[in-house]
Parts: structure tokens; C-alpha cells; sequence
């Protein structure tokens, strides 16, 4: 496993989360790790598969970026036509699970380690809503790419745990008379098309689909979500343990608010899907201004100009 960690170069007062907490967090869910506290991960990663299985040529080399444990390799099924994956994480202990799949690379996000036009594909589930520094990984990832080569990526969107965001937040004015930082600002989908245009991808597409998993209480999605890893990373967080009483309210406020019929309550995930190509020649181009050969009156109906 590669030790030679890149360091990101943003600027700590420009930081909005905590990526030493995320790397410790990574460890922790790889160490408690049980048969389905990455049920997220995987259904995220077939939904992404499921878009690369439209793409009809092959990807010789791959990289999966924020890889986790292996998730997204355990369902590739030989999609792709990839040769070579290389699997790469902050967590050097999701590593160690994810080597049994193929080659491994410890990385940061925001710093990746890879030479101008080495990769055919990258693909990133769920792995890039904790960076601090969006627009300059998806420029690294542009850089990487060699012509024509493909970037797939899934990111929680805006809307994702809404839930939850205000539960805890009416908990917490009603209990405490104010309120922390809980839930990570998601991009929304007009951000994240944009993203890719700024990031230089060619032929960018945007898409969301939502995800609604039930629970019993919300003390079981606070569960689930610590044993992904997945818990408040906010540099402005609260840096005490929430106190028992705004969590109890807000569990009463989830449960009068959006609970269901049975007594469950839902967890909305908005899942945004991102597709961006290293521009070719080969790629569909806009036609140049002026070369249009039908007047407006025809498309509005008017007929041919006087």
C-alpha cells in the first residue's frame, strides 16, 4: 500500500470540514463493521453501475475513487470491460478490507496522486460530499483522465436528511434557545451540472434519484449512520456530546413530523449522479454561431421571411 500520502493545499480557515475526523471515522466503521451497515454504498453503487453499463466501449484502467472497504468493486461484476481497478481511500484500514478486490492506494480526496492522462475512468460513490475543495477535485479528476475518458460520480444532494436536519434543529432552539452546524450543506442538481462545466468535462449530465429508508426511531438511524462513518464532520460542529434532552425532543419532533403509518419514520437520501467525459475530438460539438440553416420564423411557425 502506498504511504505517500499527498496533503490537500486548502488553506485551514477555508476548511469547512474536519478530513483528519473523516479518516479516524473511516477507521472506526471499518473496525465495527457488520453484514449491512453499507447497504447505502452498495444500492448507490449499483444505481452508478447501472449508468456505466450504458456506455458501450471499455475502460482498460479504472480508479475507484474513495473505494471504502471494497463496496463498489464487489458489485463491478466484470461491467466496464476493466482491466485494472485501483482502489483507493483515506482509511488505511478500509484498505485492508478493499485489497482483497485488486490493487489499493492510500489518497486524499483532495490531492490525488495521479500523473495528466493515466486513468480511462474514475468512478466515485459517495465518497466526495466531505470534500472541502469540489470544484478542484473534479478538476484533478479532468486532469487524470486521459481523451475521451469518463468520469462517473454519485454525491448526497441537497434535500438528503432533511428529516433529520430539522428535527435536531427545532430541538435544539426549543431546548437549548439555539443552534449548532448537524447536517452537511449538500450541493443542489443546477450546482452539481454546474461543477462539471467549471471542472472542464465535456458533455455533462446531471441527474437525481431519491432514496427513502424507514426506520423504527431516530435513535437507529443515528446508528447506522455512525457505523458508516457518516456523522456530523462540520469544523464548526459541536464539540460536546449532544445533550440527552435535545435528544429526546428531537426524536419526538421526528416521530409527530414525518412518521408513518406503523410507527416508522423515513430517512430521505437525495442522490445526485454525476457524467462528465475528457474532451475529444471524437465527442458530439456544438455547432459554430452562424451556421444554423432554418430562420426562427420556421420554428415558431411563421413560414419562410419576406
Amino acid at each position: 500500500m502506498n504511504e505517500n500520502i499527498r496533503r490537500p493545499s486548502v488553506p485551514e480557515a477555508a476548511q469547512v470540514f474536519d478530513r483528519g475526523l473523516l479518516r479516524l471515522r473511516r477507521d472506526r466503521a471499518s473496525a465495527a463493521k457488520t453484514d449491512n451497515s453499507d447497504f447505502l454504498f452498495v444500492e448507490s453503487a449499483e444505481r452508478l453501475l447501472d449508468r456505466l453499463d450504458d456506455v458501450t466501449r471499455k475502460f482498460p484502467r479504472a480508479l475507484d475513487l474513495g473505494s471504502r472497504d471494497g463496496v463498489l468493486a464487489r458489485v463491478l461484476r466484470g461491467r466496464g470491460g476493466i482491466a485494472d481497478l485501483v482502489q483507493g481511500d483515506l482509511s488505511a484500514r478500509m484498505l485492508a478490507e478493499a485489497r482483497r478486490f485488486g490493487p489499493v492506494v492510500r489518497l486524499d480526496e483532495e490531492a490525488l496522486p495521479f500523473g495528466a492522462e493515466t486513468l480511462d475512468l474514475v468512478l466515485a460513490n459517495l465518497s466526495l460530499h466531505w470534500v472541502n475543495d469540489l470544484p478542484g477535485t473534479l478538476a484533478q479528476i479532468r486532469y487524470a483522465l486521459r481523451p475521451d475518458g469518463l468520469f462517473l460520480g454519485a454525491i448526497f444532494g441537497a434535500g438528503t436528511l432533511g428529516e433529520l436536519q430539522t428535527s435536531l434543529l427545532e430541538a435544539e432552539i426549543a431546548v437549548s434557545g439555539g443552534a449548532s452546524g448537524r447536517v452537511s450543506p449538500f450541493p443542489d442538481l443546477r450546482d452539481a451540472a454546474g461543477l462539471l462545466q467549471r471542472a472542464g468535462f465535456a458533455l455533462p449530465v446531471a441527474d437525481l434519484e431519491t432514496l427513502t429508508v424507514t426506520y423504527p426511531d431516530m435513535q437507529t438511524l443515528l446508528a447506522d449512520l455512525r457505523a458508516m462513518g457518516e456523522t456530523n464532520l462540520l469544523r464548526q460542529r459541536l464539540r460536546r456530546p449532544t445533550r440527552r434532552a435535545v435528544l429526546n425532543e428531537a426524536a419526538a419532533i421526528y416521530r409527530r413530523k414525518f412518521g408513518q403509518e406503523g410507527g416508522r419514520i423515513p430517512a430521505t437520501f437525495r442522490l445526485i449522479f454525476l457524467t462528465g467525459w475528457a474532451p475529444h475530438v471524437s465527442q458530439q460539438q456544438p455547432a459554430k454561431r452562424g451556421t444554423g440553416r432554418m430562420h426562427l420564423g420556421q420554428v415558431l411557425g411563421g413560414g419562410e421571411p419576406n
